[in-house]
């Protein structure tokens, strides 16, 4: 049986504007500019300011383009009741009021390193570069095959990864020349082809594994004693070396030790990804744009926001002036009424976005302020030992904001230093307690640890076990598993693989 109950329930709704507010938090600056020219895409009555709005603005549309932008159709006289009701309760003085066409009420400030006026930070020359397939696709031509093999050399080519190995089996590559290009072939004729282009520069392409690019860089070498040898240890005991078993292979070679070394010297020279001078140039060229900067004036430290990528915002003179011209207006029909609340809802939506950048300023201002002021120490000397134990409750309780807003802040955001661009989740660490009661950044327990490291004799690494009495005896009580954990974090490998000879 149904029946009807009342019940009162307590929730948290966020308002439109605070998702909104939110939402621009999380995005970096390097890519601010592209969420507030997606705004004003989808908002006609939001624009930038003259000197950088270079599209088509609203006085030099023609009002057909403003009917359809407004979605405003001449047959409709039909307006709802609600919508009624709420063009009743529009106040048009709140509208038109003088100075909200001009500039957004947020101060874009000077860049710390450059004026306004400074072309060279925005515009960047392209560079023109040679890819990889085209090298290889270079060399492909000068072997001068006939139609069909250089078809099967070019598909060979594009299935090479951009390391320079090609993972893919034979038996694949056949089935694919033979579906894709309809091109038969055998393993045969595949892999004489393959070994040509194993030949190529730069040495070490197109092998299968890292144990066969080796081989083909050491081929190429002057053939001695020691490359020799060197080829032997990787064709017959590639995975002792890599294991750093070395006794197996100083008794299976009968060498000496310092023949051994030398063998390992020319191997860790090779390259290991000879693609990767072509592939990885771009990732190499990739830059962090800081979202603040610190620097210090006479010992003291100075905080400022980057504003690069943040063009200023203005509601749109146009749509105020209509509003203004409906106002003075006698005759307001159901078409006109329809207009307005239109304009309203963009005008109101232009005000909330334009206040949504300028809260996000000053929360990330306030916030990268309080992390400051917390590690001012280590911005000051740039010594990673001055860094305090700080979590995101610490910031919050600072500047009374939630955790999560503090979050959402630190999330891909980087501060630039005189030290070097740092991203600022660095800042953030939990807290030990040392035997004296005094409470250390679990980065500086990380820093002693790979002190210890660095410092150990290489022939007699040291084990976990030990490295945990020797942090015992510097005061950091910690246990075994808590320094394999720090080690790992550190991408230290464990002793037997820190071995040297």
């Amino acid at each position: 049986m149904q029946k009807l109950s009342q019940q009162q329930r307590l929730l948290q709704k966020l308002l439109p504007q605070q998702i909104q507010l939110m939402k621009l938090l999380q995005v970096p600056t390097a890519y601010l500019d592209e969420r507030i020219l997606e705004e004003i895409e989808e908002n006609p009555a939001l624009e930038l300011t003259a000197e950088d709005h270079e599209e088509k603005t609203l006085d030099e549309k023609t009002p057909e383009e403003l009917r359809d932008e407004l979605k405003i159709d001449e047959n409709e006289d039909y307006v709802s009741a609600d919508d009624t009701d709420e063009f009743e309760k529009i106040d048009i003085s709140d509208y038109v009021k003088e100075g909200d066409d001009e500039d957004a009420d947020y101060n874009f400030q000077k860049d710390v390193y450059g004026s306004d006026d400074d072309d060279d930070f925005a515009h960047h020359q392209a560079r023109s570069e040679t890819t990889f397939y085209e090298h290889m696709l270079a060399q492909v031509n000068l072997l001068y095959l006939e139609e069909r093999k250089q078809q099967i050399a070019e598909f060979i080519i594009g299935s090479i990864d951009d390391d320079g190995y090609l993972r893919r089996d034979i038996p694949s590559i056949i089935d694919d020349l033979s579906f894709r290009q309809n091109i038969a072939t055998n393993e045969k004729e595949l892999i004489q082809i393959l070994s040509q282009i194993k030949d190529f520069e730069p040495a070490g392409i197109g092998a299968g594994d890292l144990r066969e690019c080796l081989i083909l860089q050491l081929k190429r070498k002057e053939s001695t004693p020691v490359i020799q040898n060197a080829i032997k240890v990787l064709d017959k005991y590639f995975d002792e070396f890599t294991k750093k078993h070395y006794d197996k292979i100083l008794r299976g070679l009968s060498i000496t030790d310092e023949q051994l070394r030398e063998i390992i010297q020319v191997i860790i020279r090779l390259n290991p990804k000879p693609g990767a001078i072509y592939s990885g140039g771009n990732k190499n060229d990739t830059y962090i744009i800081p979202d603040f900067y610190i620097i210090q004036q006479n010992g003291e430290l100075e905080l400022q926001l980057n504003q690069r990528n943040a063009p200023e915002l203005r509601v749109s003179s146009t749509f105020r002036d209509m509003l203004k011209d409906f106002d003075r207006g006698e005759k307001k029909d159901n078409r006109q009424k329809e207009a307005v609340l239109f304009i309203k809802q963009k005008i109101d939506s232009a005000k909330w976005f334009i206040d949504a950048v300028k809260q996000r300023q000053d929360t990330l201002l306030q916030t990268m302020s309080s992390i400051m002021r917390l590690q001012e120490d280590f911005f000051l000397t740039g010594d990673e030992s001055n860094l305090r134990p700080m979590i995101l409750k610490d910031i919050s309780d600072r500047t009374g904001l939630d955790i999560s807003t503090i979050s959402r802040v630190v999330n891909s955001k980087y501060v630039q230093t005189e030290f070097g661009t740092i991203k600022l989740k660095y800042f953030f660490s939990e807290s030990l307690s040392t035997d004296s009661g005094e409470e250390v950044s679990t980065r500086e327990v990380k820093m002693k640890l790979n002190e210890i490291i660095q410092g150990e004799i290489k022939t007699q690494p040291l084990s976990d076990e030990k490295l945990t009495e020797l942090m015992n005896e510097k005061g950091y009580n910690i246990a075994r598993r808590t320094v394999a954990k720090y080690r790992e974090q550190l991408n230290i490998p464990v002793a037997r693989l820190r071995k040297e000879l």
